[in-house]
């Protein structure tokens, strides 16, 4: 196992350990709204602080990126760790037990290791680039042939309004076709169950790079792809993130508009 991936792999399970114990008594949160359906926790923070630490010790000239903490841009520009402490803070604040540590490791602007960890459940993701995806054992995609009898997943769109709106097309079009949707809450977690195959395919837009970096590596490194709505590489910055097997991906993408 590569060093970098090994840090990534301690940092998740010690962030991992202060939420599932904060999970106990979820009445000594501190929450505060960042934005309209946008929220944060001391939990979050403290999370993001184990994390940097953790990293910070073992590679102090490397750049951070992480969504409580921002940008922190060191000698070593090549080399950013790209980290979500909880992946899906609504579902963690409310007790509802769907939510990971996201870590990911980007070399010379391309993904190169992954960790996605649930703590609640123990499941830890892992991914190396060329070196497959891990969860205990190898991971793959679903084999499903197309859209039809999939479970897909997707998110709510922050202006919900018009947001909305846009979105029904695209289920009217879905639902003669699927088995079902899920709407999860979070978006690294859902990638990590598309990389095992618990889910057939997903699509959100309005993502940030900490929700999504470390699941696109899994997804690419389980068979599958990854791509934003016109089918392009621009998911990273856009995001605007569609994955799954490549028979999927081919009947899903027209859809998304």
């Amino acid at each position: 196992m590569h060093p970098y991936l090994n840090i990534a792999i301690k940092a998740a399970r010690k962030a991992g350990e202060v939420i599932a114990r904060a999970q106990q008594d979820l009445n000594k949160l501190h929450i505060q709204e960042k934005s309209p359906h946008d929220f944060v926790s001391n939990i979050d923070q403290k999370a993001e602080m184990i994390i940097r630490d953790t990293i910070q010790q073992a590679y102090p000239s490397h750049s951070i990126l992480g969504e409580e903490g921002g940008s922190q841009q060191n000698e070593d520009a090549e080399t950013w760790w790209v980290i979500d402490p909880i992946d899906g803070t609504q579902n963690f604040i409310k007790g509802l037990p769907f939510f990971c540590v996201s870590i990911a490791i980007k070399e010379h602007g391309k993904l190169s290791h992954a960790v996605v960890y649930d703590p609640m459940r123990q499941e830890l993701f892992t991914a190396s680039r060329g070196k497959g995806a891990f969860l205990e054992n190898r991971i793959r995609v679903s084999d499903k042939r197309g859209l039809n009898g999939t479970l897909l997943a997707t998110g709510l769109p922050t202006a919900r309004g018009e947001g909305w709106m846009q979105m029904q097309p695209t289920f009217n079009a879905l639902f003669s076709q699927i088995a079902d949707i899920r709407y999860l809450g979070s978006a690294a977690l859902a990638l990590a169950y598309v990389a095992c195959g618990r889910l057939d395919g997903y699509w959100e837009a309005d993502l940030k790079e900490w929700d999504i970096a470390a699941g696109c590596l899994l997804v690419k490194e389980a068979g599958g792809l990854v791509t934003d709505f016109q089918g392009g590489e621009n998911y990273l910055s856009s995001g605007d993130i569609v994955a799954g097997s490549a028979k999927v991906l081919k009947e899903l993408l027209p859809l998304l508009g």
